[in-house]
């Protein structure tokens, strides 16, 4: 038989196979029937594969074992996971922005970014998440719980995160390190930060004078500099400001709603365009 040719056609989703033995077992997932059932635990399952596979974790039977470390895993799937550790591989890309991903599971999480989907939400409050472990820690807020305690200051903790950045405190752990100079870290936001200091690279720019930091806090220190300056002025009572959201702001106490005539504003009180003006300096809009 051509490989291609799939005769077994299921009358419910149309979906074809190569082998009537595949329809039957498909068929299952429509009828719900799970026909296969555990000995020790009475776990039922619809495929006699996955009944066998559940076994396993009664009997400790662990038949995949990985070449580079020895690890082994009861299931096939689990060494096939583990082994991306070894490998690097990311098979998962995705589909609006390329990031990629060595677990199909991360890869669904990140997507929910773009779809702004959330859909574990709290019972107590009604947030939501994104994430389903998001939920779990959110809940323990209403509980109180805070099951990660340091045994040498008995300080409590909601995150696992949380609780293991606090335990570096006392060990001086310092496990990221930098490829350049070897130089080693706590966190690695630390780490990330030092590494513009040899990139040269300066990704926080002031709006106002177009300087460049190489991290936001010296960002934040500069813009004191421009307090003294106020280029904003308003056309109805002439007071001045340092921002043009601050102008904005002051103008609505003027008009009581949106100010209309901002953009006329603009435009008589720079000598650039307004769309120029604007663009330097989109978020004080």
């Amino acid at each position: 038989m051509d490989r291609k040719e799939k005769p077994f056609a299921c009358d419910v989703c149309c979906k074809s196979f190569s082998l009537k033995s595949n329809l039957i077992t498909h068929l299952v997932t429509h009828t719900k029937e799970k026909p296969f059932t555990c000995d020790v635990c009475s776990k039922a399952f619809s495929i006699k594969a996955n009944l066998k596979m559940h076994l396993r974790t009664h009997t400790d039977e662990k038949p995949f074992v990985c070449e580079v470390c020895t690890k082994a895993f009861s299931l096939k799937s689990s060494l096939d996971r583990h082994l991306r550790t070894h490998t690097k591989e990311k098979p998962f890309a995705c589909d609006v922005c390329a990031k990629r991903f060595s677990e199909k599971s991360d890869l669904k999480k990140h997507f929910r970014r773009h779809t702004k989907e959330k859909p574990f939400a709290c019972d107590a409050c009604g947030k939501a998440f994104s994430v389903k472990s998001n939920l779990m820690m959110h809940l323990r807020t209403h509980m109180k719980e805070k099951p990660f305690t340091c045994e040498l200051c008995n300080k409590a903790f909601i995150r696992k995160s949380d609780f293991e950045r606090h335990s570096r405190i006392h060990t001086k752990e310092k496990r990221f390190a930098c490829d350049v100079c070897t130089k080693r870290f706590s966190e690695k936001s630390d780490l990330k930060r030092h590494l513009l200091t040899h990139t040269k690279e300066k990704p926080f720019s002031c709006d106002v004078c177009t300087k460049a930091f190489s991290q936001k806090s010296y960002l934040k220190s500069h813009l004191v500099t421009h307090m003294n300056e106020k280029p904003y002025a308003c056309d109805i009572c002439n007071k001045t400001f340092s921002w043009l959201k601050c102008l904005k702001s002051h103008l609505r106490a003027h008009t009581e709603k949106e100010p209309i005539g901002l953009q006329q504003h603009l435009e008589s009180t720079f000598t650039d365009s307004y769309e120029e003006a604007t663009e330097s300096m989109p978020h004080l809009l």
